[in-house]
């Protein structure tokens, strides 16, 4: 009799509480992952309401108002899958839609993430390098960055993260089916939050080849045959859609949701890792250790796979998880831009958990050249994280926030941009709903947003709230309040002739303009006065 089936008395513990006390003692033993949970709880929450709602987060919030039948169909014209909305929805549904509320959603998948990352090191390493895993990635300034976003970034990462350890399970263990049972679950709800798990897919099954030599062929299995055909058949209502929004890609170039991405330059693989651990593109570095970062980091991920004696080289999955990606999208944007730091956060989570294994192995070796590394390490996580929380004092917000308060009652508010306006609708408070200025372009055509991308979630009201020609208002209304980005060229110009303006206010890269409408026999006694006006002044 072992002695954790004894009591204090000496007398032999039930079945039931003996197995009991063996999970105390276990729990016992990982009391760790508290603090690691805690200081990324920590850095996660600092901060996230410090920013103003951007474009694309606007479009989440939007698109969450919908019923979940409108959002299946509006998110089958958008760029992304339904299932973060959807979920989103009944975040907000329960929990309310106030910045702090709805960017916690993303807090807590994003600490998900971190048990996960802790929990797939300690599958494939020793205990100390997950304890070295879960700090860096912890502080992973590209994990963080995207913890605090209303976006499925995160989501995304804690699905593929959690695949990934079912896939572990299974090549460990591939007579349990219920592993790949789980990995299916997952890799399909990753399918419905972003295509770009299509490169996580990949990954996996590089891996099960690149080990095909092995006794057990695991990429030959039924099973995970299987387990992929379950994949895509769960996947198969959300296909139609799929295969509509890339019919319509002109559509969507036209409407600028794509084609947007600059093309790629030979700097641009290694900006994207220094994006990741840092939030900068190492530019302005001195091009020796702009270069020294990335070409470490390729090294080290060649000398984990090179060392790896063991049966399944599960460092090498992870390794191919967090590289073959961030290389497939490098090359495929030589000839069609693709290659977006926050697309690739996903594959991002797997460079700290690769230097964790690194450090750790150093320790036994040279614990002061471990030190060193893991010091260095969290000086450029640390610079990220600066990054991260410097913010503008005036943003958005602030000039929504003054219209709110000078706002009176049948004022005309009219923003000259989608990326503004989903904001706007956000920030304001006066239930005016306010009007987007969709003039014609310079061919004539018109200047309204299409029926895919972000047009879907306003196309809907385009009676409401489409506005093509200033003049439309016509003299009914009294006041206009015009905001717009504070760069030449003036979006609305020109401006009407019996609009005058009263005051303009900017508000960091914005403006905001309020002008009074008078008749035509009104503005030409405005136009006098002020003729009067300017002649005192002279």
């Amino acid at each position: 009799m072992r002695p954790d089936e004894c009591n204090v008395t000496g007398k032999a513990l039930t079945p039931d509480a003996a197995q009991r006390i063996q999970r105390l003692a276990v729990l016992a033993r990982e009391l760790w992952l508290i603090p690691i949970l805690l200081l990324a709880t920590v850095v996660r929450v600092y901060g996230s309401t410090a920013s103003a709602i951007w474009c694309d987060e606007g479009s989440s919030l939007l698109m969450s108002q919908y019923s979940p039948s409108l959002i299946w169909l509006h998110s089958a014209h958008d760029v992304h899958p339904p299932l973060y909305f959807l979920l989103l929805h009944t975040w907000i549904d329960v929990f309310g839609n106030g910045i702090f509320s709805i960017r916690f959603m993303s807090v807590l998948t994003g600490l998900g993430t971190v048990a996960l990352g802790v929990w797939l090191v300690s599958l494939i390493a020793t205990r100390r390098a997950a304890v070295l895993a879960g700090v860096l990635l912890a502080m992973l300034p590209i994990a963080v960055r995207y913890s605090q976003e209303v976006r499925m970034y995160s989501l995304m990462g804690f699905w593929l993260l959690g695949a990934t350890i079912a896939l572990v399970y299974w090549v460990k263990n591939p007579a349990r089916h219920r592993y790949l049972v789980i990995y299916a679950l997952l890799m399909t709800a990753s399918f419905y939050t972003h295509y770009f798990t299509a490169l996580c897919v990949l990954s996996h099954w590089t891996y099960l080849l690149m080990i095909r030599g092995e006794k057990n062929r695991l990429i030959a299995r039924p099973a995970w045959w299987l387990a992929n055909s379950a994949i895509v058949l769960m996947y198969t209502p959300w296909i139609p859609g799929l295969i509509d929004l890339m019919q319509h890609t002109e559509q969507l170039k036209a409407g600028g949701d794509v084609g947007w991405i600059p093309p790629v330059t030979g700097y641009s693989l290694p900006s994207t890792i220094w994006q990741f651990l840092n939030l900068t593109d190492g530019l302005e570095l001195n091009r020796a250790i702009y270069f020294s970062l990335p070409v470490a980091l390729a090294l080290i991920a060649g000398v984990v796979c090179r060392r790896d004696q063991g049966p399944h080289k599960l460092h090498v999955l992870l390794v191919i998880y967090t590289f073959l990606p961030l290389i497939v999208v490098f090359l495929v944007s030589w000839a069609m831009p693709l290659l977006v730091e926050r697309y690739l956060m996903f594959s991002a989570l797997g460079l700290p958990l690769i230097m964790a294994i690194v450090i750790d192995h150093l320790e036994r070796h040279s614990r002061y050249t471990a030190m060193a590394a893991l010091a260095l390490l969290l000086l450029v996580e640390l610079g990220g994280l600066k990054t991260n929380y410097q913010t503008d004092d005036e943003q958005f917000d602030k000039l929504v926030s003054y219209v709110n308060e000078h706002y009176v009652a049948n004022d005309r508010i009219v923003v000259s941009d989608l990326f503004w306006y989903f904001g706007y609708r956000y920030y304001n408070t006066t239930g005016a709903l306010p009007l987007l200025y969709t003039p014609p372009q310079a061919n004539g055509a018109s200047g309204r947003p299409g029926d895919y991308g972000f047009g879907t979630l306003v196309n809907g009201d385009a009676e409401k709230i489409y506005l093509d020609s200033l003049e439309q208002l016509g003299t009914s209304t009294s006041r206009v309040w015009l905001v717009s980005s504070s760069e030449p060229p003036d979006d609305f110009a020109p401006i009407p002739g019996n609009w005058t303006n009263v005051s303009t206010r900017n508000v960091g890269d914005t403006q905001v303009r309020l002008y009074t409408v008078h008749a035509p026999s009104q503005a030409r006694l405005a136009h006098t006065k002020g003729e009067q006006g300017t002649k005192q002044i002279d």
